[in-house]
């Protein structure tokens, strides 16, 4: 932790004029971000940045580290809305096994949601005026396999599918990496800004370096309602308004599509189930239609039966079979065993929390790990009996794009 909660801590949330742009204001250094459609919050300075180590508990030490913080703290909050007042950042590994889950508490937050603006400070930051932020682009950028060559991931699919077949399991998502050069270092509010202008309707997120657009609310709870979206099942964009109309259809019509997607909205309604009442979950999957590549989507929701945390639902949830496949244990081991790298906080919950246990989180897909003028892109693919390699290897080129049109824009 870079800075000690103490006695006489002042946290202090004043309304302000409509920023519009979230991320044009976003500061440095140490920024965060969740946003989309021009609401959420974003963040920077570092009042605490907690390393939550490994192991299944990462969650409730998360949770606890908030808690005590606020517990020292003198909150003021005028505006009294999900996300104002004390609230945190945090991204979390995908495996358990896996260190590099992190929680940050930003010296200064903006945030912006149905109508409403504000601006919190943590201790003696001081807030600057909040004026649009021209930053420069990342340069030229060179690609490179990542822990396993396209070749040896087809081969991995290949034998993911023979074990389905085989009834080892019903379904599991194998994960490949690409690494990035750049000629300068990278900045993730640039990224951020692209990403947001060309994927609005995702989740546009920022956190300790960890940057992406996700279409998967994995968990949103406000005052003890529920959302989740779940995805699950993709196809190519067309090239125009009748190809891509063809093409969304297929994708509705396609057993093996509509059963991956059923595994994934099985994983999230059967646990939601177990903590909700009034529990509803779309009978049929729909089209979300992003730029590069259209989606199967379902939504779920529901109120909860007690006053659960965010984050203790997260870490029931998390990996639902849209990242890992079901049965859950059975696909995790395939993924140890297949996969060839470890995915780090790719597909794992990243989102932010406040001190009342309200927030929201998603899975960290179509995303980059940055260190400088290195990152790590990511992208996966559900594989289910009746999946063929090279069309899996496909998808994963067209959900890459995503983050290489973040990096190769002008």
């Amino acid at each position: 932790m870079s800075a000690s909660p103490a006695e006489g801590l002042t946290v202090r949330t004043v309304a302000v004029a409509d920023p519009r742009d979230l991320l044009a204001h976003l500061g440095a250094p140490d920024p965060v971000a969740w946003v989309r459609e021009g609401e959420g919050l974003v963040g920077w300075g570092r009042f605490a940045r907690v390393d939550l180590g490994a192991g299944s508990q990462r969650f409730a030490r998360a949770k606890a580290v908030l808690a005590d913080i606020a517990a020292r703290a003198s909150v003021s909050d005028d505006v009294g809305v999900p996300g104002s007042g004390l609230a945190a950042f945090a991204s979390f590994t995908f495996d358990e096994r896996s260190p590099g889950s992190v929680l940050l508490v930003p010296q200064i937050i903006l945030g912006r949601r149905h109508g409403l603006a504000w601006l919190t400070t943590v201790g003696a930051a001081a807030s600057s005026p909040l004026t649009p932020r021209a930053l420069p682009g990342p340069g030229r950028v060179r690609y490179a396999n990542g822990g396993v060559d396209e070749v040896g991931w087809v081969e991995a699919v290949d034998e993911a599918v023979r074990e389905i077949k085989d009834g080892w399991l019903d379904k599991v998502v194998l994960a490949r990496d690409v690494n990035v050069w750049s000629q300068e270092p990278l900045d993730t509010r640039v990224l951020a800004r692209r990403l947001a202008e060309r994927f609005s309707s995702c989740f546009t997120f920022i956190c300790d370096d960890l940057v992406g657009a996700t279409p998967e609310l994995l968990l949103r709870l406000e005052a003890g309602r529920v959302e989740s979206i779940m995805l699950a099942g993709s196809a190519p964009r067309g090239a125009d308004t009748a190809s891509d109309e063809r093409l969304g259809q297929t994708l509705l019509a396609s057993s093996k599509d509509r059963q991956e997607h059923e595994f994934a909205v099985a994983s999230v309604r059967d646990v939601l189930a177990g903590c909700c009442e009034q529990l509803t979950v779309d009978q049929t999957p729909r089209l979300l239609r992003l730029a590069n590549v259209a989606h199967l989507v379902s939504t779920a929701h529901g109120t909860l039966t007690n006053n659960a945390h965010v984050l203790d639902v997260v870490a029931t949830l998390h990996p639902t079979a849209a990242v890992c496949g079901t049965p859950r244990e059975a696909a995790l081991e395939r993924i140890r065993a297949l996969e060839g790298m470890d995915r780090g906080r790719y597909s794992g919950p990243v989102g932010w929390f406040d001190a009342d246990g309200d927030g929201e989180w998603g899975i960290a897909l179509r995303c980059a790990e940055v260190r400088g003028a290195r990152a790590r892109l990511f992208a996966g693919a559900g594989i289910v009996d009746g999946s063929l390699p090279e069309a899996e290897l496909e998808e994963t080129r067209l959900k890459l794009r995503a983050m290489q049109s973040a990096l190769d824009s002008p």
